[in-house]
């Protein structure tokens, strides 16, 4: 019987004779194959291990802590996956040695390259923690939880803060048009729309920090914490960022124990490795619905742990970040731009009569109104002066007043 070990090297396999072996007798094959001593292996079915960073965190995963648990009542067969972590180091017997130079043979530059190009695990992200303004992270979740039943992917890029220590806040979230399936997000950015959205966040003094989607009740099944394809279009997208707090944020449906399900976030950075990766051209990029999607596919091979391989797990690519949240600046009442149902003129009308008892610029202290109103604005002067009322939450001129309250009560 053949059991898929994944760990902080990649993905390795051990063969037991006994298929009714227990966790102890496992144990030691995975010793005596692998060269990882027993006393410093943790062993779970649970792949959130490799996510763990310490032997206290790792302590939590009990699933296989009982040495004489037998592994048939774990529903391990042949070819199942469990995943190690292990202090220490190891050393494992390396491939017979080819002389290099004028009597064998001659080092490429791509196996310099390669031997330079080691995969491993970045411990520390740049960013701090992220914080989600409730509103803004309610307004998406609601949306793909109520309407979309998290049956299609949704994206989004976070628009906030960055402070000087890398706290990352998130005070909105800007939905640009694009097309969902099962297991894929498809982008379809509108540049004009998009400069308008980058206008009204510099005049509320914040900048994008990140790139929010959700995963699929299907996905949920699959054995990964990012597909080959989510890691793509992070990767692509933090490039882009060009900001080393960038945060990708993933939405879920969780499973609680009392059965019901729970909408789950999670915070990532895209490895400084993965981006350089990325912007190199290292990526296989051609992603084929066959290839597995717990596995990245390079076009040249590089090192992770002790091998070369064309072959990284994309958990090498995760780092964790911390998740909180807070009440930010903005309100995210107003109907959100390029979902199923158009936001039209007739949804000013009706948050104005709506909001009659605040002060005009709490009126429009929301990005997703700002957005709308910015279409009928000038990019340059109308749009940037209107956000600084908001950022300062000061006076609205007159000017602007009657210019929207017209436009609201032209609808």
């Amino acid at each position: 019987m053949m059991i898929r070990i994944r760990s902080r090297d990649g993905l390795e396999r051990v063969t037991i004779d006994n298929p009714h072996a227990t966790i102890s007798q496992l144990k030691s094959q995975i010793e005596s194959q692998l060269r990882v001593p027993v006393q410093s292996q943790t062993l779970s079915a649970n792949q959130n291990l490799l996510l763990a960073k310490t032997p206290d965190d790792w302590s939590r995963f009990t699933d296989m802590a009982n040495p004489h648990t037998p592994i048939s009542s774990l529903n391990l067969t042949h070819g199942s996956m469990l995943y190690l972590a292990y202090e220490g180091e190891r050393t494992i017997a390396g491939p017979a040695v080819q002389p290099a130079g004028s009597f064998g043979r001659k080092m490429t530059m791509d196996d310099l390259i390669a031997k330079q190009m080691r995969v491993t695990r970045q411990e520390n992200p740049h960013c701090e923690l992220v914080s989600f303004d409730r509103d803004a992270a309610n307004a998406f979740q609601h949306y793909v939880n109520e309407t979309l039943a998290f049956a299609v992917k949704r994206g989004g890029f976070m628009y906030g803060t960055v402070s000087p220590e890398g706290k990352v806040e998130v005070d909105f979230i800007y939905e640009p048009p694009q097309q969902g399936t099962e297991e894929n997000l498809l982008l379809l950015r509108d540049p004009d729309e998009e400069k308008l959205v980058d206008a009204i966040a510099i005049g509320l003094g914040m900048r994008k920090v990140g790139f929010i989607f959700t995963q699929t009740i299907s996905q949920d099944k699959k054995d990964y914490t990012m597909s080959t394809a989510e890691v793509l279009q992070a990767a692509e997208l933090h490039s882009e960022g060009d900001l080393k707090e960038w945060v990708t944020a993933i939405v879920k449906l969780e499973v609680n124990e009392d059965g019901a399900a729970d909408v789950h976030f999670e915070a990532f950075q895209m490895s400084d490795m993965c981006v350089r990766l990325f912007k190199e051209g290292w990526f296989e990029t051609d992603v084929k619905d066959e290839i597995d999607p717990k596995l990245s596919k390079m076009k040249k091979d590089v090192v992770v742990g002790v091998k070369d391989t064309r072959e990284v797990d994309n958990d090498f690519f995760l780092v964790v970040v911390k998740i909180a949240d807070h009440q930010g600046p903005l309100s995210s009442s107003f109907p959100i731009e390029n979902r199923i149902i158009p936001v039209s003129m007739n949804a000013l009308k009706d948050h104005f009569n709506r909001t009659k008892s605040l002060s005009f610029v709490k009126r429009i202290s929301d990005f997703h109104l700002l957005l709308l109103l910015a279409k009928f604005l000038d990019i340059n002067a109308d749009v940037p002066a209107l956000a600084e009322c908001v950022l300062t939450q000061s006076a609205v001129p007159e000017g602007y007043k009657l210019l929207i309250e017209s436009m609201a009560s032209a609808s």
